[in-house]
């Protein structure tokens, strides 16, 4: 099956070279959009502007027709900034979503000390909503929407309720690959303030006791298509896996063998959506 002249929309917790861990989704990121993108598609890319990430070193530099709007999360204003830098030898762009209070710390997901950040449900809200805020803004109309990790997993929530009759979005599918990561609990406010945006209460039952895994089942629940993309999960989401009607283990092989195992899937979710 050929995937072409295909929009695909990838939304990453971490990207290499910019991040290098978690190890498996950082390569998957990085190798899967250019080539999707060398088989004939267009592709847009985005990742959180973490404050380790070296500014500097990868060249990123603001986009200021893009940056300048403000989201509310849990009812306070936050500055939307995007940032943009090239991925050295592709032909390929990364967008960064960046804001002081959420992503200026020098860490990632967890403090230097190994401690789980205490607001990450609220860095993960503004993210989610950052990417699909600016891909209107970029006027550009998405066919698939592929998450990675659990730091994407508001992304589904937000494309399938709030976002539902944007013409950008609302034939748009979404894969969510889930990946090998360490389950940590969530603000246990977590529903009260989806329910500030808007969200009806009985749609977050799985949110009740918010943890990441429980997460990432809810973003499995809400999406197209399912990938297992790391060979071991939690057995939690093993059984979520498993559970789900359209999922697939793909091949942890040869790099062009990934490329065209995920080219198939994309192209069997679009099939579908089409009968």
């Amino acid at each position: 099956m050929s995937l072409k002249n295909a929009k695909v929309l990838t939304i990453s917790q971490s990207i290499h070279p910019f991040m290098d861990g978690p190890e498996e989704m950082a390569k998957v990121a990085r190798q899967l959009p250019q080539g999707i993108l060398e088989q004939g598609n267009e592709i847009r890319v985005f990742m959180p502007k973490f404050g380790c990430i070296n500014e500097r070193r990868h060249q990123l530099h603001e986009v200021i027709r893009l940056s300048g709007m403000n989201l509310i999360i849990n009812d306070t204003d936050h500055a939307l900034l995007i940032k943009v830098a090239s991925v050295p030898s592709a032909r390929m762009q990364v967008y960064f979503i960046d804001n002081e209070e959420y992503f200026k710390r020098k860490s990632d997901t967890h403090c230097t000390e190994g401690e789980f950040h205490a607001d990450n449900d609220e860095r993960a809200l503004f993210f989610g909503r950052g990417v699909l805020e600016t891909v209107r803004k970029l006027g550009w109309v998405p066919d698939i929407i592929h998450c990675h990790g659990w730091m994407t997993a508001f992304v589904p929530l937000y494309v399938k309720h709030q976002f539902a009759d944007d013409p950008h979005f609302e034939n748009a599918k979404l894969v969510y690959s889930v990946y090998d990561q360490p389950s940590e609990a969530l603000d246990k406010n977590l529903v009260k303030k989806l329910t500030m945006e808007g969200f009806d209460k009985d749609l977050l039952k799985g949110l009740a006791k918010p943890t990441t895994d429980e997460l990432q089942k809810f973003a499995m629940g809400l999406s197209d298509g399912v990938v297992k993309a790391s060979a071991k999960l939690s057995k939690g989401l093993e059984t979520a896996v498993k559970g789900y009607e359209r999922s697939v283990l793909l091949s942890h092989g040869a790099e062009g063998d990934m490329v065209q195992a995920h080219a198939d899937f994309y192209h069997g979710v679009l099939e579908e959506a089409l009968v």
